[in-house]
């Protein structure tokens, strides 16, 4: 097998094993990056610190000692802080700016022996569905790459997607690692509010975003929860407990366990929206899972909407008023993208009243999805509503226009960083549009927080029975 073609946990084990130095690991995966530049997959990359990083790990290695992910290269998304290297968090305002200190997760990433080989392209901030960085190149599909990657976190899914990594670091506050996954036919987990802690310096806000990784299986998506999982003092939200995880001790080994029969909710209705038209291969990549969920024993049946799509309205002021708080002068609007303006407009706007009872309003949604879909353990929907879109049909002169077309690619996502549970999109159908084959995924969802790890469980039986593509070579 070769080094590109490994997953994090194989690569982990050839580097402890010496059947290949982290060194050399490296040299694929620069030699990836380069060969490959039309996905866009990165901002910057970091040839120096990685090599370091490669050099300390191939002593320890040597000595005996060994991290859990010695070797493993895992680029940060642009977003995120990496000491001493560029923060500008894909925004012209920010160019120049250098981070003074790591994320938490980049700390804890380190501290299992990781190679941060680079920083993965992100939107302005990442509010969008898409990654049209103001400041790096645009994330593409390896797919199509005339079609988004995805946002925000689309340079990690494409890394992945290509081979460049096997694992990425990704955010996601409005579906950022599950959409982009969608894009590029990856995995991508977005755990339960508290599990992944935004510390020790980050805080939570209004508690719609979640780090986590995005992967190419089931099993390095279930090893490096393990990995972040940890919480720092001061946590606001902390992780609801989660029996199947009490019993195996870690996310990796409750995802090799039976979660036992699942009643399943297969939902094709839009949670934000009204309505709106679900491409037919979207649609069939969740009727895809439900019949493999089905012949595996689990129960699955139609599930409704248990609020409106006005009830869903409760997510905007939460959105809008983080876009209200970054600090900008008036000289400084000029730099920022339409949407940022669109969105920091409508949030200056809210009122204190306004942003109380939005907090309620989605604690109320939440309430409302528990009792509405109490009778299910899960529920299951189309991870986007269409395939991977053209650039010019989404990112849109108005901001306004912008998150409406935003709204009806990715209608379902978003419900899942209110409520605060986790929710996971698999890679597990593929189809021919306009002559070019395209992936869809599926969303798993829990219903109730703390399911995480049988989450992880079910998505790996679907993985075992119905697999997935993990390389994809760019295609025009």
């Amino acid at each position: 097998m070769e080094i590109f073609e490994m997953s994090g946990l194989e690569l982990a084990e050839a580097v402890r094993n010496k059947e290949v130095s982290a060194v050399e690991v490296l040299d694929s995966v620069y030699s990836r990056i380069e060969q490959f530049p039309q996905v866009g997959a990165f901002a910057h990359v970091t040839p120096e610190l990685a090599g370091q990083q490669a050099e300390e790990t191939d002593r320890r290695v040597a000595r005996g000692e060994t991290l859990p992910f010695d070797g493993v290269p895992v680029p940060i998304k642009a977003l995120t802080p990496v000491q001493g290297q560029p923060q500008d968090s894909g925004s012209r305002l920010l160019l120049g700016n250098v981070a003074e200190e790591d994320g938490g997760v980049v700390t804890l990433l380190k501290e299992a022996g990781t190679l941060m080989v680079g920083k993965t392209s992100a939107p302005e901030f990442g509010f969008p569905a898409y990654t049209e960085p103001e400041t790096g190149p645009s994330a593409r599909t390896p797919w199509d790459v005339r079609r988004t990657a995805g946002g925000s976190s689309g340079g990690a899914a494409a890394a992945v997607a290509t081979g460049m990594v096997p694992v990425a670091h990704a955010s996601d506050g409005g579906g950022s690692i599950r959409i982009p996954s969608a894009c590029c036919g990856t995995v991508g987990l977005k755990p339960s509010r508290g599990v992944v802690s935004p510390g020790p310096v980050g805080v939570s806000g209004g508690g719609l975003t979640t780090d986590g990784v995005i992967t190419r299986t089931v099993a390095d998506s279930a090893a490096f929860l393990d990995v972040l999982a940890k919480p720092w003092p001061g946590e606001s939200y902390h992780a609801p407990r989660d029996p199947l995880l009490d019993s195996a001790g870690s996310y990796l080994e409750a995802s090799k366990r039976a979660p036992g029969p699942l009643r399943i909710g297969l939902l094709l209705e839009p949670l934000n929206v009204e309505s709106l038209d679900l491409h037919p291969e979207a649609e069939a990549a969740a009727k895809r899972m439900a019949a493999v969920l089905e012949g595996m024993g689990h129960v699955v049946e139609e599930a409704g909407r248990p609020f409106t799509a006005d009830d869903w309205l409760a997510f905007m002021p939460l959105w809008t008023g983080s876009a209200a708080g970054i600090p900008l002068a008036e000289d400084d609007l000029p730099k920022v993208t339409e949407l940022t303006r669109w969105l920091r407009e409508e949030g200056m706007k809210l009122s204190a009243a306004d942003y109380s009872a939005a907090v309620n309003a989605v604690q109320t949604l939440t309430r409302k999805a528990a009792n509405g879909w109490s009778q299910f353990d899960l529920i299951l929907t189309p991870t986007l509503a269409s395939p991977p879109v053209f650039p010019e049909d989404i990112v849109l002169p108005h901001g306004a226009d912008d998150f409406e077309a935003q709204k009806r690619f990715t209608p379902w996502g978003s419900v899942w960083n209110m409520t605060g549970s986790a929710s996971i999109t698999l890679p597990v159908h593929r189809a021919d549009v306009d002559g070019v084959a395209l992936p869809f995924g599926a969303m798993l969802s829990a219903v109730r927080p703390g399911g995480d790890g049988r989450l992880l469980a079910l998505a790996a039986q679907v993985e075992q029975v119905d697999p997935w593509p993990t390389i994809t070579a760019p295609t025009a």
